[in-house]
């Protein structure tokens, strides 16, 4: 022992750090020893073991250990220093005290952790424990939670901390320790004792089973607020204090406080906050903006998800809630405007405070949004705005909320009140100031006067709320002027309210449920059912009253909640309302007598008992007066119906007394404010009476108007006890009469259909006869309302009564209920009747389903049941099953809670035997019928597995199963069962039986449907195998419900779907879909919505006739007259469904009939236009497909909805063709009678008519085509003009149906052809004809090939476009065709042009194969050999062609369309022209024609007309000239006729005599300088323009090269034309109307003339040019800059390709382009960019980079990158938007070329690239200063050292130093390699050689220098690369060209069209149709326009004489004059070109 001596020694602390045992145990021992002598916590003797309290605790050995941790928890409670030892101590406590063995240990341990927290080191006790928790040890891990647990047990929420805990919660209870778990268990329980329901959210995603534990346990727990039993150091005091008062008996106020302060801790806290903004679906904004419904509900559903999120991330939610404002304020589907609210609610939740500043923008268009009478619409805007003013203070919100204080609509004042309400009951006297109540206050009393009772209501809940938040002092000023009753209603709400911070939650709820809060249906849901059921009970009386009250309630509340009869709880307590308020006490007979003295005179409260009958009558007579003089408000109907009971009351003997006195309780109850109260004073003596011959209807009356009062369920409802309580027979019998009346009258809502059922079955068991009749009748009037689910109630009455009662319900079946009259009017003065009226009947049906009592089984379904249905032998399975049968046969009606029943079932479905499974599923169709609607909540874990049994093999229980899914679905609607993968998993399994019954089943419900779930997408990938099933039968349905799905899903999303099949599959697949498309049903109007409504009252909307446009629900507020109709099914329910939804279209079919006398087109203004403008600005789908798609037909449809009748609209477009027929058929009746409509609608109509062509029938077709002819020969007699959008969109789906196999349709499709020609110039049909050529049809190649030829013969070579020789290369094509038939046809269409154009047809067909080439030669010497016979074909062809188009009476005819606006206007304003351009034209023809005959006389003579002087040909057109003159003067008083001089003053332009030309120039200039005439230029812009550049060609190419003419009229008409177009071109708005093609062509014509030397040697040449300069300049400014530039980008393209072009021309288009760039920054804002950049797309695609830089000069690839450059710059990144008119932008590198630029740019300074777009624009003039210049030099020499700008560089460069010639480059250079400075010299030399080679040429081009550098504002620099090829060139070979043609044809054709090869480069259409269109399209119109000449020089002669006859009065032979005539035919339509 020698050794324990010397550590016996040693100090106390050196013992306790000693490696033996027994010394530290004893220093452990003294140590506690001191530590509890030490008084002072201060003494320095603490310090001493400061560092060794943590070896106390971890002593390695465990006895010791213990005597440790007793020491140190005396120091921890006693030390002052004890804190700074908590983390090591509590560390080592977790690490080394938790996991021993010995439980003492343990608990020492905690006590120590405990013991710091009282010390106020509780949070780093706490992270200690924490990270115990991460221990491996699980021993360490329970012992920790427990430590937190008691923590927090003693110390409170306050002190610990629970947010880190429940963050691990959920990680505990998934631990593999059961300890763990356990432990776990009970701190959530501590936790929830603390913050209750605030722990749910995080724990929602714990396993179920641990959630259920906890559930139980927390619901044991106390509801009292818990106290911490243990404080801090510093709250020690308060314990004191508090133990101080328990002793004293009184409450704990310091507890009490904390308590109150204990509960603070709020979930939200606790939670995480989540980042949802970037979890938006991409495409959200697009998607909430889509058409479709369910596009937009997808995309709330996704935020819906996003913002269940308790907590949210504060972000920029500004955006988010303005998308989401706009569906809650704007959208028409109310579903969707509900989970809009949704949304916002979980916003303003998640984001609390933080959702303030949104909060002012969403509360008005909320509280707006309560005009919506839904109740889960309702219920989730007070949802949204009660969160939203959560986040926000009343003060900020109240300027919206007493804005929409004012409104008119009764629901959203009454609603904003209840929001003021609800919003006070937050507040506290401070926070609700004085300023802000009293402009509450105002607008609250005007409220409490409103005439509706629900908004009275409101307004009083919310001034009694405000007296309870603020007192009655701070109120009491702003109610003054209140009446006394109304005050003391203002108390006694304000006593009934419940402020937030009140304690008795459990009242508010209560009070909530009977106050007006209508949304709330699913919490009053419950207590409604109850009462209903419970009606004998006096309490649930009046509560019920709210159900019931008023059917016409908020009507359109969607369906009511699933319980019973919950639906009207919520609902319809709002107009419940006033009827609830006047439940007064029962007074005293004293207190009555006083009252009623008060009001009525002495006398007749004496003679009320008088012995007399006549006092009594006369007293009567008086009291009569009083009432009716009597206010509603003062009359005190209590006291006076007493008066009347009083003796002899009701026994009264006389009856002219007693009638007098039933009369009087009528009055009191139709004028006072009757309360129930009174009712049942009278009510037994009127049941009394009722029976009563003479006073019998007065008594009903009274009852009648008593219900009114007191609402007809409750009224009912008593009448009916107290009849059936008494013996006499003739008063039940007449009750049930009136009851029967009764509900006619006031409608069947609210009816408590259960309590009359028991006394109807009393009645029917009555001896009396009349009183069994009685209730027969009820039955059968009930059975109106309710449907055939009444008879079900008595199905064991005997057989004889039962054949009755069916009797009378057959007499019922297809009448409509009446709409009700009554019971709405009183509380509703508001004005509101109408909708209530209206909705009544819609409510009443949806609602009797909920009216049927129903009975709960759940306790029936017991154990011994379920476990007897799941028994292995199978008769006892049997009983099970049969007992279930019996219990819902028995209960009729149950309520959804069937218990385990459904398991139970489920499993039978697929037992082995079959029998069973065949009565499970007759089990499971009761049950559908028994539970009605409410089984939807089965359909997923029951439904389903019935469509398992679809599979079974056996046919019978397949059918039965069938029938049992289709009973369900009756009940439920289809949406259950398409929700949710569940059916596309059925889908899925490869059994052919359950395959073809689901699809076959799918297929028959589709149909109906308005709209599906999104889940149907699913069941796509299965639809697509079955279709491939190896079983014929699945292929089949599967291909039958395929156009039912793409009804639904649309075809893009299931042809989408295919892309995961295999490459063969899919191709299968695709056909097929594109076949379905044709046959692709539209969906259902309003009517089948009843499918898809989960109701079983569904049929009302069936019901529906198909005028109402419904949505959701149908609002008759706009047309009640509906109403009996939709009343009419209104309780229809399950199985009288089909038989109502069939009879009722009968009768709607009789006021279709009535309506289909008015017009079938509506005229609407400017509805063509709007359409086509919508469609060029992409607004809708341009009409353009393979097949139609849905939704090109949906698009027609809403298209066709404001402009055809409804009725017609539906046979348009029903499934089956016969409806087409008809349609067709009532088109054609109308077709004369309504011209206007048809012209109004006639783009929608050839629309309709292309879709027709996809139809399969030819009934229809032929039909259709018949209707055409018709139309066609209408338009041309009206003058019509199709437009460009309308012959697009229909010409090309006509051509389709030239190739159908049957020869009548091919001829009649040829004759609409023809006839088109006189509405649609025959130059534009060509290229649609021409594209028919491409078809793989060979018919149809064929016959259009024909066409081709018949336009051509009929009007000459001017019709092929693009160009003749295009146009022919592409039809020889064909002669080498397959077909015979395209051979023959393609041959003879050449041989007609031969025939018209001589051999020039070989220079124009080009190339052929020498097959090919000598088939053709052998066919044009055939035509030569007998030269009469193509005459002869002509003259048979032509005939037929121009009888059709003067036969009008007989001819149909038909057209295509077109979109250019102008063009349309033209056309339309060509008023009295067109019919005058038509005419001539058939009258060439016919001359012509008639006159082919002698065509080989007319032939030889020929060659002697070439001794005509030019001049003298045209020499006719002057004869008649005092009539040209004449149009003069008329000019200003045009009138109608105004449009029509303007087109004949503008064919003359044209003219080929220069005075003529000059005449009418001279007059369009005098119109043009008179500013109040120039509008009436508009429209004829680019007629006029067409016909100037005409005239400039004609003077380039045939006057100028004419020796006789003198060139001083050249020059004249030249200064003509030049100065009207600078007048045209000063008038902005008409040069804006100036479209691009005639833009495009019109510079071609001034670029031409600029460059035509001929000009320059003339005298005044030079001003000519100068003056065109001019012009170009103002074309350029004035124009619109959209077009110009598109022009002069086409125009520049066409010049670089041509290759006769001269280098100069593109030069100077090139010059006005950069002038146009300079322009940019001006006019950027007014030009469409996606246009312009379509251009320089197809500019760059047929110029790559590589073929410009080939080019001689740089110039395009430099215009072309200024032009982009500058765009970039004005436009910024924003430019890549504009790319939306390219289709394939891969094409050409415009793309990329931007991005380098966008990238190039971000790269540089802002000045660098402002720097460099000047200059490329302009070329720096001024002088720029020394950094600009440094940084502009910089700029260029970074050009020329990137490898793709170094050429463009270098031209800078030298640009640069020519203009800056004493710049210093030197700095530049010094620093760069040798190398590169010689490059850049020698690069210099380079361009300076080119630039001095080029500009030496003389300047012979007719532009002096400077006119081109001031007038086309370019650098004098860059007048460079002009070429030798200059504008002389061009002479010469126009010359000799000329001259061979004139000796080809004998001089007669020298300026025919194709006669200037050279030249047809510079006049070239564009490359690009869009442009290319304008022009070709202004050939023909000229071509009438100088007809229209002859015309009017003709006016007198009648139309149908032959011209020729008129034309010439001089000449006596009428051959000469048709020879003249044919010359002049043939002139006019070579000069239009």
């Amino acid at each position: 022992m020698g050794d324990d001596s010397e550590w016996m020694k040693l100090p106390v602390d050196q013992k306790c750090e000693h490696k033996l045992w027994k010394a530290r145990l004893s220093g452990y021992e003294e140590a506690l020893k001191i530590f509890q002598k030490i008084k002072d916590e201060k003494s320095p003797e603490w310090s001493k073991f400061l560092g060794l309290i943590k070896k106390f605790v971890t002593d390695s050995n465990a006895v010791v250990q213990l005597k440790g941790l007793e020491a140190a928890l005396v120091y921890v409670e006693n030390a002052h220093v004890a804190g700074k030892t908590t983390g090591e101590v509590v560390s080592g406590v977790v690490s080394k005290v938790f996991n021993q063995p010995k439980a003492k240990a343990k608990e020492l341990g905690i006590e120590i952790c405990l013991m710091y927290i009282e010390i106020e080191k509780g949070e780093a006790v706490q992270e200690e424990l924490l990270k115990g928790l991460d221990n491996k040890n699980p021993k360490i891990v329970v012992a920790c939670i427990e430590t937190l647990r008691k923590a927090l047990s003693e110390f409170g929420s306050k002190i610990i901390l629970l947010k880190p805990i429940i963050k691990v919660l959920p990680k505990l209870f998934e631990s593999r320790e059961k300890a763990v778990r356990d432990e776990a268990k009970l701190i959530a329980v501590e936790i929830y004792r603390w913050i209750r329901d605030a722990l749910r959210p995080p724990l929602q995603n714990i396993n179920s089973v641990q959630l259920k534990e906890l559930e139980e346990e927390w619901v044991k727990l106390p509801t009292g607020a818990p106290k911490p039993s243990r404080f801090l150091r510093s709250q020690q005091e308060l314990e004191a204090k508090l133990e101080q008062q328990q002793s004293a008996g009184g409450d704990a106020e310091g507890g009490g406080d904390d308590g109150d302060e204990v509960p603070q801790i709020d979930a939200y806290e606790l939670l995480e906050a989540v980042e949802i903004l970037s979890k938006l679906p991409k495409d959200f904004y697009d998607k909430i903006e889509a058409k479709k419904w369910q596009e937009r509900k997808e995309a709330l559903e996704a935020v819906e998800v996003l913002v269940k999120n308790p907590k949210l991330e504060a972000g920029d939610y500004a955006d988010l809630v303005k998308a989401l404002k706009k569906v809650v304020g704007k959208d028409t589907n109310v579903m969707l405007v509900a989970l809009a609210a949704k949304c916002l609610t979980g916003l303003a939740v998640g984001l609390r405070k933080k959702f303030g500043q949104y909060a002012g923008h969403v509360v008005p268009t909320i509280l707006e949004k309560f005009k919506e009478k839904k109740p889960q619409v309702v219920q989730a805007l007070q949802e949204a705005i009660d969160a939203i003013f959560l986040t926000t203070t009343l003060q900020n919100i109240s300027e919206d909320v007493l804005a929409v204080m004012d409104n008119k609509n009764p629901t959203i004042k009454q609603q904003t009140s209840l929001f003021i309400a609800r919003s006070f009951r937050h507040c506290t006297a401070s926070t609700l100031p004085k300023s802000l109540l009293k402009p509450f206050c105002a607008a609250l009393l005007k409220h409490i006067n409103d005439s509706a009772p629900e908004v009275r209501d409101a307004a009083f809940e919310a001034l009694g709320t405000a007296l309870k938040v603020v007192g009655e002092k701070a109120v009491n000023p702003f109610l003054a002027d209140v009446d006394k009753l109304k005050l003391d209603k203002i108390k006694e709400c304000s006593e009934k309210v419940e402020l937030v911070h009140g304690k008795k939650a459990g009242l508010a709820a209560d009070k909530k449920e009977f106050k007006p809060a209508p949304g709330r249906t699913a919490a009053s849901g419950a207590a409604g059912d109850k009462d209903t059921k419970d009606i004998s009970a006096p309490k649930p009386g009046p509560s019920k009253k709210a159900p019931a009250t008023k059917a016409g309630g908020p009507p359109k509340k969607g369906k009511p909640a699933a319980s019973g009869g919950a639906g009207g709880t919520g609902t319809k307590n709002k107009k419940g309302l006033e009827t609830k308020e006047i439940v007064e006490p029962e007074l005293s007979i004293e207190v009555c007598e006083e009252k009623a003295s008060a009001v009525l005179p002495a006398t007749c409260i004496q003679l009320l008992d008088s012995s007399n009958w006549k006092e009594r009558l006369a007293c009567m007579e008086e009291f009569q007066k009083a009432v009716e003089l009597m206010d509603r408000t003062e009359m005190p109907c209590q006291a006076l119906v007493r008066m009347l009971a009083k003796k002899p009351g009701w026994k009264e003997t006389n009856f002219q007394v007693m009638q007098m006195k039933l009369h009087i309780v009528a009055l009191i109850a139709q004028k006072g404010n009757f309360s129930k109260t009174s009712a049942q004073i009278v009510l037994d003596g009127l049941v009394d009476k009722i029976g009563d011959v003479k006073c019998g209807n007065n008594a009903k009356e009274a009852m009648t108007a008593i219900a009114e009062a007191c609402m007809l369920p409750w009224t009912a409802e008593q009448v009916m006890s107290m009849a059936f309580s008494q013996k006499n027979p003739k008063n039940q019998s007449e009750t049930l009469n009136w009851l029967s009346n009764a509900i006619k009258e006031f409608g069947f809502s609210g009816l408590n259909v259960k309590a009359f059922i028991s006394n109807v079955k009393t009645a029917l068991a009555a001896t009396n006869p009349a009183v069994r009749t009685s209730a027969i009748t009820l039955l059968g009037v009930m059975y109106l309302y309710v449907g055939p689910s009444l008879r079900m109630f008595f199905e064991d009455e005997k057989p004889a009564l039962l054949s009755q009662i069916d009797a009378e319900f057959e007499k019922m079946q297809g009448q409509s209920p009446p709409a009700p009259t009554r019971g709405i009017s009183k509380h509703s003065i508001s004005g509101t009747d109408e909708g209530e009226d209206g909705d009544e009947p819609d409510e009443g049906g949806n609602d009797v389903v909920d009216l049927l009592p129903r009975t709960e089984i759940s306790d029936k379904i017991t154990s011994e049941l379920v476990s007897k249905i799941g028994d292995k032998n199978w008769k006892i399975r049997k009983e099970g099953l049969d007992e279930v049968a019996g219990i819902i046969n028995e209960a009729k009606f149950i309520q959804p809670n069937i218990g385990e029943l459904p398991t139970a079932l489920k499993g039978r479905l697929n037992d082995s035997n079959k029998i069973l499974v065949q009565q499970t599923l007759n089990i499971l169709q009761q049950l559908a019928v028994a539970m009605g609607p409410n089984i939807k909540q089965h359909v997923k874990n029951l439904g389903i597995p019935i469509i398992t049994v679809l599979g079974d093999s056996k046919n019978n229980v397949r059918a039965a199963a069938l029938a049992t899914v289709n009973a369900w679905a009756e009940q439920t609607g289809m949406k259950e069962w398409l929700e949710g993968e569940d059916l596309s998993e059925e889908l899925k399994k490869e059994n052919p039986f359950l395959r073809q019954e689901l699809l076959g089943w799918l297929a028959e419900k589709l149909p109906s449907l308005r709209s599906t779930p999104t889940d149907l997408i699913l069941c796509v990938p299965h639809l697509y195998s079955c279709l491939e099933d190896r079983n014929g039968d699945v292929r089949k349905k599967a291909q039958d419900a395929l156009p039912f799905f793409m009804m639904h899903l649309g075809y893009e999303k299931m042809a989408k779907a295919t892309g995961k099949l295999k490459p063969t599959s899919k191709d299968q697949v695709l056909a097929m879909l594109e076949k379905a498309k044709a046959n692709m049903p539209a969906k259902p109007a309003a009517s089948a919505k009843a499918a898809s409504k989960p109701m079983g009252g569904s049929a009302p909307a069936k019901s529906q006739p198909p005028s109402a446009p419904v949505e959701d629900s149908v609002s008759s507020t706009v047309e009640p007259k509906p109403d009996p109709k939709k009343a009419k099914a209104l309780g229809v329910s399950s199985k009288a469904k089909s038989a109502q939804g069939k009879k009722v279209p009968s009768k709607t079919s009789l006021k279709e009939d009535e309506d289909k006398s008015g017009p079938i087109f509506i005229v609407v203004p400017n509805g063509k236009e709007q359409r086509m403008k919508d469609e060029k600005g992409l607004k809708v789908l341009k009409w353009n497909f393979t097949t139609p798609r849905d939704e090109y037909i949906e698009q027609l449809k809403t298209q066709m909805s404001s402009c055809v009748a409804k009725w017609l609209q539906d046979e348009m477009f029903h499934s089956d063709f016969q409806h087409h027929n008809k349609a067709l058929a009532v088109m054609v009746d109308h077709l004369e009678s309504e011209k206007e409509g048809v012209i109004g609608c006639l783009d929608l109509i050839l629309k309709w008519l292309t879709l027709r062509f996809f139809d399969t029938n030819t009934s229809v077709l032929m039909k259709a085509l018949e209707y055409l002819k018709l139309l066609f020969t209408l338009l041309s007699e009206e003058e019509y003009h199709l437009t460009e959008n309308e012959a697009s969109s229909f010409i090309p789906y006509l051509i389709l149906k030239v190739g159908e196999p049957k020869d009548v349709i091919r001829k009649d499709v040829r004759a609409i052809l023809n006839r088109m020609c006189l509405v649609y110039p025959a130059s534009k049909m060509f290229p649609f004809i021409m594209e028919g050529t491409k078809s793989k049809n060979s018919k149809q190649r064929a016959e259009c090939l024909e066409e081709l030829g018949c336009l051509v013969e009929s009007y000459g070579m001017n019709v092929c476009q693009p160009t003749p020789g295009k146009a022919l290369k592409e039809i020889a094509i064909h002669i080498g065709d397959r077909d015979n038939a395209v051979r023959n046809a393609a041959l003879n269409t050449i041989v007609t042009v031969y025939n018209v154009h001589g051999d020039q047809v070989f220079k124009l067909i080009g190339t052929l194969s020498e097959k090919d080439m000598s088939m053709l030669e052998e066919r044009i010497k055939r035509s030569a050999k007998r030269p009469s016979a193509a005459p002869i074909k002509q003259v048979e062809e032509r005939p037929q062609r121009t009888q059709s188009i003067n036969s009008n009476a007989n001819m149909l005819r038909k057209g295509p369309a077109e979109d250019m606006s102008s063009k349309l206007n033209q056309a339309r304003s060509m008023s009295g022209h067109p019919e005058a351009a038509q005419m001539v034209r058939r009258e060439f023809q016919l001359d012509l024609d008639e006159i082919e005959n002698d065509n080989g006389t007319v032939r030889c003579e020929m060659p002697e007309l070439v001794q005509h002087k030019l001049d003298d040909i045209f020499e006719p057109v002057l004869i008649p000239e005092p009539k040209i003159r004449a149009v003069s003067p008329h000019f200003d008083d045009m009138h109608s006729n105004t449009a029509s001089t303007i087109n004949f003053i503008i064919s003359q332009v044209a003219s080929g005599d220069i005075n003529t030309s000059i005449q009418a120039l001279t007059q369009i200039d005098e119109v043009l300088r008179q500013e109040d005439k120039a509008e009436a230029m508009s429209g004829h812009i680019d007629q006029f323009l067409i016909a100037t550049f005409m005239q400039l060609r004609l003077i380039y190419n045939t006057h100028m090269a004419d020796e006789k003419l003198e060139k001083d009229e050249i020059i004249k008409l030249y200064s003509c034309i030049i100065g009207n177009m600078i007048s045209l071109f000063q008038i902005e708005s008409l040069a804006r109307e100036a479209s691009t093609g005639v833009l495009k062509d019109l510079m071609h014509g001034l670029i031409t003339l600029m460059l035509d030397s001929r000009i320059e040697d003339l005298e005044e040449g030079q001003q000519v040019i100068r003056s065109v300069n001019l012009l170009v300049v103002k074309v350029l400014e004035k124009s619109d800059q959209t077009n110009i530039l598109s022009a002069l980008l086409v125009l520049l393209q066409d010049s670089l390709l041509a290759t006769a072009s001269s280098p100069k021309f593109s030069e100077l288009v090139m010059k006005c382009l950069w002038r146009m760039v300079r322009l940019l920054p001006d006019t950027i804002n007014s030009i469409n960019l996606d246009r312009i950049l379509l251009d320089i797309h197809i500019f760059m695609k047929v110029f790559p980079k590589e073929k410009l830089k080939q080019c001689k000069s740089e110039f395009p690839i430099r215009t072309l990158k200024t032009l982009l450059h500058t765009l970039c710059k004005l436009k910024g990144p924003k430019i890549l938007d504009h790319l939306t008119m390219i289709d394939n932008k891969n094409e050409s590198e415009l793309e990329a070329h931007l991005c380098r630029m966008m990238k190039h740019s971000m790269d540089q300074t802002g000045s660098k690239s402002d720097k460099e777009t000047e200059k490329g624009a302009s070329r720096i003039d001024e002088k720029s200063s020394k950094a600009k210049v440094n940084d502009f030099l910089a700029e260029i020499f970074k050009k020329i050292g990137s490898k793709e700008n170094t050429k463009e560089g270098l031209a800078e460069l030298y640009e640069y130093k020519k203009k800056y010639s004493d710049a210093d480059i030197e700095p530049f250079l010094k620093n760069s390699s040798q190398f590169f400075q010689s490059y850049v010299e020698r690069g210099l030399r380079v361009i300076e050689m080119e630039r001095e080679g080029k500009g030496r040429i003389p300047s012979s081009t007719g532009i002096s220098p400077q006119t081109e550098v001031t007038c086309m504002s370019a650098p004098t620099s860059t007048v460079s690369s002009i070429g030798n090829t200059n504008g002389e060139e061009v002479g010469p070979s126009v010359y000799l060209e000329r001259l061979k043609i004139l000796r080809q044809r004998c001089g007669l054709d020298n300026t025919k069209q194709d006669d200037r090869p050279p030249l047809t480069s510079l006049l070239s259409k564009p490359a690009v149709p869009t442009v290319a269109s304008s022009t070709d399209m202004l050939h023909s119109k000229l071509s009438q326009l100088r007809e229209s000449r002859e015309q009017h020089q003709h006016l007198d002669l009648d139309s149908h004489q032959t011209h020729s006859s008129g034309t010439t009065t001089t000449s006596s032979s009428s051959t000469a004059n048709i020879d003249d005539l044919k010359k002049r035919l043939e002139r006019i339509k070579s000069s239009r070109k």
